[in-house]
């Protein structure tokens, strides 16, 4: 018991502790909002070859690996990269590296995480989206143009919004299970020791006292407060998706 005790006064642990749970909190909202929106803007592109082009393209990054993008995040806003040239054309004279600034070093986490995921998860709205009966919005036109107040909007607001509740209500419980789950692959592809104020989370403060520094005792001792606390965010979520979703693993 004495390296939980440890854990609970050392600053390092504590700040992996509030860098995990700010990172991975807003990882979870974002990765249902932008979806969400992105898929009732897509829904309502009526040019099908578009749409699909625009969808397989969004989708792709989610195969990419973290070790790949990351490389490429740093070369993009490395001092050669993308980044900083196009700085120097617009007559910029200094040279800003983003992926040695706390500052905003979370921010890019966060970003780039959304950036990759959000078109895989879009999918699954896409797929409820198909589920919401065409009936609805037949009753909000006549001959078809919209009745009165029966704009496109409104449509949206009252007839889709409602229709994808129960998914969005879903995917928001079962978010609940990985609140510690901050994304060890990119969060450790990316980070480095000018940013690890703000950038080290539970997973690689594991991985750099366990096997880096050897601290075994105290590393498990981390890694299972992480799983234990996982355990029970994980049965607490599934409990309310069963309540408030009608989900059921079983």
């Amino acid at each position: 018991m004495k390296w939980f005790k440890y854990l609970t006064v050392i600053p390092d642990a504590k700040r992996a502790l509030v860098n995990t749970l700010i990172i991975a909190i807003a990882k979870v909202i974002l990765n249902i909002i932008i979806p969400l929106v992105f898929a009732l803007l897509l829904n309502e592109v009526k040019n099908m070859k578009f749409k699909k082009t625009v969808q397989t393209i969004v989708y792709l990054p989610h195969f990419v690996s973290w070790v790949i993008l990351a490389n490429i995040i740093t070369n993009i806003l490395g001092a050669n990269g993308i980044f900083n040239t196009v700085r120097s054309a617009m007559g910029a004279t200094d040279t800003v590296l983003p992926m040695t600034m706390p500052s905003i070093f979370r921010q890019l986490l966060i970003g780039t995480d959304v950036w990759k995921e959000f078109g895989y998860n879009a999918v699954i709205y896409l797929a409820a989206l198909t589920g919401i009966s065409p009936e609805l919005y037949e009753a909000a036109e006549v001959d078809g143009a919209a009745i009165d107040g029966a704009s496109r909007w409104k449509r949206v607001w009252h007839i889709t919004i409602p229709g994808l509740v129960p998914t969005i209500v879903l995917l928001t419980t079962l978010a609940m299970g990985n609140v510690l789950n901050a994304g060890f692959d990119q969060v450790f592809n990316m980070y480095n020791q000018l940013v690890i104020e703000t950038g080290d989370i539970i997973d690689t403060y594991v991985y750099r006292i366990g096997i880096t520094n050897m601290q075994f005792s105290l590393a498990t001792a981390a890694g299972l407060f992480k799983s234990v606390v996982s355990f029970v965010l994980v049965v607490t979520s599934y409990v309310c998706a069963y309540k408030f979703a009608d989900y059921k693993i079983f």
